[in-house]
């Protein structure tokens, strides 16, 4: 396990997954939220964005953190493990409304949380009818393992043992 990508839903866990996983391996982690934002939540330009994506996904080992589907398989093509967090969409969304009112979000370095959007919000309860397009991504691109998580058990017992 070298090149590991973290993907699911807004408020599953994500980054914090990748963290303590990071922790756990010694693996480089890479936040794809630090990537796509500049300061004062302005999106970088697209070739910005991909620019900084293509750096972070020539390293030789890595955890990416983030979904961006619009990158997904540029991503799937350097991983060779990919975690899907598919927890539910209640639980998702709590959390995501949660995150942004408390300011609690794991890893937004430098940006100030701003309040979620209803957008976001519709977005994070939709996410679970993306899921069997993204696995069908997924399997086009073989990586060698590929875990989808439906559980907070499931993600604490694979941490345990991917790390």
């Amino acid at each position: 396990m070298k090149r590991v990508l973290v993907i699911g839903s807004p408020g599953a866990g994500k980054s914090t997954l990748a963290k303590r996983l990071a922790a756990r391996t010694g693996l480089p982690l890479i936040h794809l939220d630090d990537l796509y934002w500049n300061a004062g939540w302005v999106r970088a330009e697209r070739g910005v964005w991909l620019a900084r994506l293509a750096e972070a996904l020539a390293g030789e080992r890595w955890i990416v953190d983030g979904n961006y589907n619009s990158t997904l398989e540029r991503r799937l093509e350097r991983a060779d493990t990919v975690i899907l967090l598919g927890l539910s969409r209640e639980l998702c969304t709590a959390r995501v409304i949660w995150r942004e009112l408390s300011g609690a979000h794991p890893h937004m370095h430098g940006l100030k949380r701003r309040l979620p959007t209803w957008e976001f919000v519709r977005y994070t309860w939709r996410f679970p009818a993306k899921v069997p397009a993204i696995l069908d991504t997924i399997a086009a691109h073989r990586p060698q393992r590929v875990y989808v998580l439906r559980s907070g058990h499931e993600v604490a017992e694979s941490l345990r043992a991917l790390g």
